[in-house]
């Protein structure tokens, strides 16, 4: 074997890859150091995130002074400033920054007569409360009063609009009674006639009264489509004999008949009864 031989195998030799276990230490110490870069690049993080907090809890002490005001506004007819003000002030000594708004908005939304109440913060001290009340739009029973979406927020009023019409039924059925007199007094008005009561009973048949002292029987059955007939058909006849007239009993398949005051023959006989068994 000459030299140039041996130089060859050599330099072959000394070229030969790495066995196992060193390319398995190299990943090893690769790993080793993405993990000690990793810690130090989560430390800076945590760090930072422990500063920034300390800041801001620091900046909310500083401004979390005692409320030194609470302002208001609103429509006041059936609500005092002094009741809103009242229901304020447990929440005011938790600080400007910590009072709870949601818990000072329900304790407003609590008193009778409000609808809906807003809380803002107002910078450097104050609460501003802006208050909607509620529109009463019927009686409910005696003394009860329903809003505009049929629900019942004051079971007995001291002071009841008498202007208002009397809804009434069994309890729980105020929604009931509400919606289908919302749905219909308007079209009733635009027949020139107006509603002042109407009853559901515990059978459930209804009844309306209107403002001439007429009440119109509208039985079980079909309420909504014997409430059209009477606006198309019946309220024609009987408009200009109201004081004449004691009901108008729309029970009936195909005509109503009428309740006269002095016993007069009835202006239209019923085609067919009903098969109301109140009728």
């Amino acid at each position: 074997m000459n030299l140039r031989s041996l130089f060859r195998r050599n330099r072959f030799k000394n070229r030969a890859k790495p066995d196992k276990a060193e390319r398995k230490l190299s990943k090893l110490a690769r790993a080793a150091g993405l993990i000690a870069e990793w810690r130090k690049r989560y430390a800076r993080a945590a760090a930072m995130c422990v500063l920034l907090l300390a800041a801001l809890a620091a900046l909310t002490w500083a401004l979390d002074r005692p409320v030194r005001l609470i302002s208001m506004d609103g429509n006041f007819q059936r609500v005092s400033p002094g009741q809103i003000e009242k229901a304020v002030a447990p929440f005011a000594h938790a600080g400007f920054m910590s009072a709870d708004l949601d818990a000072v908005q329900r304790a407003v939304e609590a008193l009778p007569w409000v609808d809906h109440a807003r809380v803002q913060r107002r910078w450097p001290g104050s609460l501003h409360v802006t208050v909607i009340e509620q529109t009463a739009a019927a009686r409910w029973g005696e003394a009860g009063l329903l809003n505009t979406r049929g629900e019942l927020f004051i079971r007995s009023a001291a002071h009841v609009p008498v202007e208002l019409p009397r809804l009434s039924g069994p309890d729980g059925t105020e929604s009931q009674v509400a919606q289908r007199y919302l749905a219909v007094q308007g079209r009733m008005l635009e027949a020139g006639l107006r509603i002042a009561a109407l009853r559901l009973d515990e059978r459930g048949a209804w009844e309306m009264d209107l403002d001439s002292g007429v009440t119109v029987r509208l039985g079980r059955r079909d309420v909504d489509e014997r409430i059209d007939r009477f606006i198309r058909t019946a309220s024609q006849v009987i408009a200009h004999r109201m004081n004449d007239i004691t009901y108008v009993d729309m029970r009936y398949s195909n005509g109503f008949a009428i309740g006269w005051r002095n016993s007069q023959a009835p202006a239209s006989t019923p085609a067919k009864h009903s098969d109301d068994t109140d009728a």
